[in-house]
């Protein structure tokens, strides 16, 4: 009997999915079942039924949805419209910097504003405008009132200076720049490097003496537009791990769907108050955060950045009942190694909920279930609704290791590999928008990867918290207090290496390419490394000689890097 039921849940949802006629669901099914070991699949099941039925459903409502928004022609603004019409007098957005608090119906006049100023300005539909400030709720309303009138929002990361910021802003090809005062001088800083006819805008504390010249103050302009409704979205850029930042294009469908999946994959409520400690150049805080608010009329809390000593005072201030994380923020607020169930039993959390996935990826994972340690799940008994999988590769060029056929060859349960997920371009869960240059786009996208002459997106290699840089240095020449000062000045924190390593020469393979491998696995540890290794020591700001004491404390968590 419970062969049968599993067998008619199965053929239901696969029809409802994946839309395929009977006659071909069937025999998928029977030859799935044949080959899937009887009680072992039985066990499978039970455990696992529950979990991917709830997903399953996410996707079919997810996919529903969106299918409907693309064939009314539904952009992001008019979800909006609908959300201003549902809650208008309710609190949208908290910013709690000032603690000033903006309804749905502020928010949409805000963004209003914004859109009759461009329009007065001369942009139309596909102009580009780059927007470079810290968070608060103006930011929510400056891309919001862009996407109204088609103009794309280019959200720079505010740690960037110099050539990577001239980098992101012509690349998004942006006519103008509107940017914090608190960034002024980064701004002043490379101002001549930018396009003659960009057009400057400054958000904040006015000083005409500091800002470029020809930059005109943002709030009287916007104080003089108009506020009613005027007669693409915008751009995201991904962190650039292998070289400079590349500009992810996020249209219409692709911020539905990441916002809805969380909502409906986390059973979120239109009630709940979310803490939003992410920035909002960043998808996870500006969709899968902000989202919540512009789809489905949450309240969302705006924090100009994260404080781990004012987190909880935050939530219980303003009663948020969701707070959002990435990385290593909830290591911050428990301050040690082991974290998840100490986490729940700390500070009494009833659900953890993880996701793992890219701007413009087609292959997110996501942990429906709280279960402890894990950030999704790739279904046993429901292969055929989400095609993902983890295939092999070669550990030192990580190029995708393939089979007689060419066919990439999948991982066994508990082999490392890389996450591939199917290109479908008329499914809008499984497409893949790709970024504003063709040749990054290219270089994600792999052929004959699930069955021969099939396309799939190739996500991104995980990358630790701290990087090393290995450096040739055969007569001891570095200079590292300059290294510290040009680096402070080129590169964000988040990009500067935490360990250096200082080689007579940097080894390379017979085709000229760096042995990153060996260095990755010889790691810091002085005992096993003859050559000079350093740490940046943030307290004091600069780099320090790493010996073995040192590198004992830094793996019990007692030195902090």
């Amino acid at each position: 009997m419970m062969r049968l039921a599993c067998c008619t849940a199965l053929l239901f949802v696969l029809r409802l999915l994946v839309g395929l006629p009977w006659f071909q669901v069937i025999p998928a099914i029977l030859i799935f079942y044949l080959g899937s070991g009887g009680w072992s699949f039985l066990q499978i099941f039970a455990k696992t039924v529950g979990r991917d039925l709830h997903a399953a459903g996410v996707l079919l409502r997810v996919k529903m949805n969106v299918r409907r928004h693309l064939r009314e022609k539904n952009t992001i603004p008019k979800i909006f419209a609908e959300t201003v019409h549902r809650y208008g007098d309710k609190t949208a957005l908290i910013f709690e910097g000032t603690g000033e608090k903006w309804t749905f119906r502020q928010l949409d006049e805000y963004s209003n504003r914004v859109a009759n100023l461009l329009l007065q300005r001369g942009f139309k539909e596909g102009d580009v405008v780059a927007l470079f400030m810290e968070n608060r709720s103006q930011y929510v309303g400056l891309w919001l009132g862009m996407a109204k009138i088609g103009v794309e929002a280019a959200l720079i990361n505010f740690n960037l200076r110099l050539e990577a910021l001239v980098h992101c802003v012509t690349i998004s090809n942006a006519k103008a720049v509107v940017f914090g005062s608190e960034l002024t001088d980064a701004v002043s800083e490379v101002h001549t490097s930018m396009r003659k006819a960009v057009q400057m805008f400054c958000s904040g504390d006015w000083d005409p003496k500091r800002v470029p010249q020809g930059t005109e103050c943002l709030e009287p302009l916007l104080a003089a537009a108009p506020s009613h409704l005027p007669n693409r979205l915008f751009y995201i850029y991904t962190s650039g791990t292998t070289g400079m930042p590349k500009a992810a294009i996020v249209v219409h469908s692709r911020y539905y769907r990441m916002a809805a999946l969380v909502y409906y994959g986390f059973r979120m409520k239109s009630e709940d108050v979310l803490y939003d400690c992410l920035p909002l150049y960043h998808s996870a805080g500006n969709i899968v955060g902000v989202g919540q608010c512009i789809i489905h009329g949450m309240t969302v809390v705006i924090k100009k950045k994260f404080s781990a000593s004012r987190f909880w005072d935050d939530c219980v201030k303003y009663n948020c009942t969701i707070v959002q994380y990435i990385g290593e923020i909830c290591r911050y607020l428990l301050n040690q190694p082991s974290i998840w169930e100490e986490f729940m039993k700390r500070f009494n959390i009833p659900q953890i909920a993880e996701f793992y996935g890219a701007t413009e990826c087609n292959c997110s994972l996501g942990n429906f279930d709280n279960h402890i340690g894990a950030c999704g799940f790739n279904s046993q008994i429901l292969p055929y609704i989400y095609p993902i999988r983890l295939v092999k590769v070669d550990e030192e060029t990580m190029e995708l290791i393939r089979g007689p056929d060419g066919v990439c060859i999948p991982c066994k349960p508990g082999e490392p590999g890389q996450l591939v997920g199917r290109i479908i371009q008329n499914d809008p869960l499984r497409r893949f928008d790709g970024y504003v240059n063709q040749a990054a786009t290219s270089k994600k996208i792999s052929h004959s990867v699930f069955k021969k002459g099939d396309s799939a997106y190739l996500s991104g290699k995980t990358e630790g918290k701290a990087g090393m840089a290995a450096i040739a240095d055969p007569s001891h020449s570095s200079d590292l207090e300059k290294f510290v000062k040009d680096m402070e000045k080129a590169l964000p924190p988040y990009a500067r290496p935490v360990f250096l390593r200082f080689l007579p020469e940097v080894n390379k393979t017979g085709t000229f390419k760096f042995q990153k491998t060996e260095l990755r696995r010889e790691g810091f540890d002085p005992s096993t490394v003859s050559d000079r290794l350093y740490f940046l020591d943030s307290s004091r700001g600069r780099y320090v000689q790493l010996d073995e004491e040192t590198h004992r404390s830094i793996l019990s968590g007692k030195h902090k890097l």
